[in-house]
Formats: C-alpha cells, structure tokens, sequence
C-alpha cells in the first residue's frame, strides 16, 4: 500500500470534521506560574505531593518514547491510555457507527471486544476458531475475509484478533495474521490483541511489531502494562499504530486520559533496569508455569490441558463448577470459562509464585 489514506476513509465520517478538546495543559507549555487551567495552588491532604494539583499531561512524551523504544517503533505511533481495554473502546467509537458497522470476533476470545461493541450500538460478527492439523484453535481466514466482503450485512470496519490467545493461552499462528492482513488489505482494521506478548519466545514473529507496523497500515497494535509488567492497578495500555490512525484516536480520548501516578510508576516501570526486573519474574512466572503442567498431566480428573504461552493454564475437567467452588471454599480463586464458546467444562488457572502455586495443589484435587 501506497500511502494510509484509507484509514481517514475508514473513520466515523463526523469524526473528519472534529477538533479536539484543546485544554489547558495540551494547549500551552512552559512557564512558572500556571493559571491557566483552574487548578488548585497546591494539595491540602498531601502536601509532599507537589504534581497532585496539577492535571498530567495529555500524552506523556516522557512515558510514550520510554514505551517507544521498548516496543521498537516511533513516538508518533503511541497513544497511552487507561489499559487497553480503553483503546478497545476508542477504536470502536473511531470507527464504528451505530447500527450500521459490526466489529469481527473469533470465539473464544476475550470478552470486552463484543461489550464494548454492543454498548456501542455495533454490530458484532463473530468467526471462530477452527481445529487446525495440529490440535490448536486458529483464525479461519477464508471465512472472515468473505464477511468483511459481504455486502449484505452490517460492515466490518474492525477485526480484533488475540494473541496470545485469551482465554487459550496459545499463540494465534503468525502465518495466518499476516495472510488475514494481506487479504483484508483496506476494507477493515485488524487490531492484534497483544496483552501477554512478553511471555511469548523471543524469537516470535509477532514480537517484531515495527515490521508488522511499517508492513501493514491497517494494523492496530494493544499493549499493556497489567499482565508481564505487573501493573494491573495503574491501568496503562497502549495503542500502537500508523501516526494518521493514532491522531484520529486522539480525537476521541479523555483529554487527561492517565493520572500522574500512572504516568510515573509506568514511566519508571519502562527503565532499563525494571525491564530486567520485569524479565526475571517473568522467567520465574514460566518455571512455575511448567510446573503446574507437570502436576496436572498427572491428575486424572484433568481430562485434557491446552498448550499455553501465557501466564495461564486452560484445562478441561468432568465439572468446573464443582471444581472452582471447591478451590473457591479454601481461599483460592480460579475461573469457570465454560461459557466460552467450545469451552465447556473448562477452568482457566493464572500462575501466581511458589507459595501461591503451592497452596494450589494442595487444594486441588489428587
């Protein structure tokens, strides 16, 4: 493709005609005495908080390029937001207009891309997973490149694709993104869900996101800092696309869409050094994840165990909500996903540290 001149084409049309909120920290910069945004001199119930009574800014530079170089791609292509779950909701209100465009699925798949849609007023089309030759569930590309050109129907404007996978925990085939991408070409945005990239293999094609971006203008990027990072309380995602595609979504965001604290602890987060960090609990989080497969290929009751790449384990059991109640009465939670579509009687288990894993197989049954 030429140029992305197709992704303005795609946007809500209204959209085209907006300016966006300028406040008072977007709009002007600099100085020593801020009057300009009616703020508070300073914050009575923390007083060592000396940034509290000031509105963070629209989008950190400081935070964006630290998430830049992390991911290898340009400033220009980073929007931060409050997780990704909020770019999920800016795409959708981007793209999307009510009870006229549908956004695509491929169940079983994380849950938030239909309700975000549905609250909406879109349409969701949903294509699932098929058996592939190896026993995985993989994109039937065929199916969902002919209902993104279906006439008939509400169209498709937007194709969320996760993986890894969640609630699988495997690695949705590289081979098949890419083809899905080629095929779709300007019809639509595939927005690849990438919330549990960090534990994949370093050498994973997915991982090499600024080639996919550069390759792919129709590609939209989600990132977080919940899961690997373990930042799940500060709530930072990412988006991660062509710069024309993110200047739209900057339309339509808050216009202080993270607060200060947030901006901080994942700007810190991003360092070098708790990168590292981040890596060695990640490589802790994998052996404990070995180890609970280990221990349920030797329980009966665990009729069958999705492969996983992820900090999770999917499993199939003769009764997950016997099974989850039970672990449920002896203080640990896991999750009943049996109304996933295909996922009957299915249990999904995070890997926590030795201490939690261990109370885990006590409580489990022998």
């Amino acid at each position: 493709m030429s140029n992305t001149s197709f992704i303005t084409q795609l946007q809500r049309p209204h959209l085209a005609a907006i300016t966006p909120y300028q406040s008072a920290r977007r709009s002007m910069s600099g100085g020593s005495v801020w009057l300009n945004a009616n703020e508070a001199p300073q914050t009575p119930a923390f007083p060592e908080q000396q940034s509290w009574n000031r509105y963070p800014s629209f989008q950190s530079t400081a935070l964006n390029q630290a998430y830049a170089d992390y991911a290898g791609v340009a400033l220009e292509q980073v929007l931060s937001c409050r997780g990704s779950d909020e770019a999920i909701e800016l795409l959708i209100r981007s793209f999307c207009e009510p009870r006229e465009d549908a956004v695509m699925i491929t169940t079983p798949t994380y849950g938030m891309y239909a309700i975000s849609a549905a609250t909406h007023g879109a349409d969701v089309v949903d294509c699932p997973l098929q058996k592939a030759d190896d026993g995985s569930l993989q994109l039937d590309v065929e199916t969902m490149v002919a209902r993104v050109r279906d006439t008939s129907t509400s169209r498709v404007k937007l194709i969320f694709v996760c993986s890894p996978s969640n609630p699988l925990g495997n690695e949705v085939d590289a081979a098949r993104i890419e083809q899905l991408l080629q095929q779709v070409g300007e019809d639509a945005l595939v927005v690849l869900d990438q919330a549990y990239i960090e534990f994949v293999a370093e050498d994973s094609a997915q991982r090499q996101v600024a080639d996919l971006l550069a390759k792919y203008p129709q590609l939209v990027v989600l990132r977080t800092l919940s899961k690997a990072f373990g930042l799940a309380a500060l709530r930072c995602g990412f988006a991660l696309a062509q710069p024309e595609l993110i200047d739209i979504l900057r339309k339509v965001i808050a216009p202080y869409p993270l607060p200060e604290p947030t901006i901080a602890g994942a700007t810190t987060a991003l360092s070098a050094s708790a990168i590292a960090q981040m890596n060695a609990q990640l490589e802790q989080t994998l052996a404990q994840r070995e180890r609970l497969l280990a221990e349920l290929q030797e329980r009966s009751w665990a009729n069958s165990i999705w492969p996983s790449v992820t900090n999770f384990v999917l499993v199939n059991v003769p009764d997950a909500a016997a099974l989850v109640t039970q672990c449920q009465q002896a203080g640990v939670l896991i999750r009943n996903q049996s109304s996933q579509r295909g996922l009957g009687q299915c249990i999904r288990i995070s890997i926590g540290n030795a201490a939690e894993m261990d109370r885990l197989l006590e409580v489990l049954p022998a």
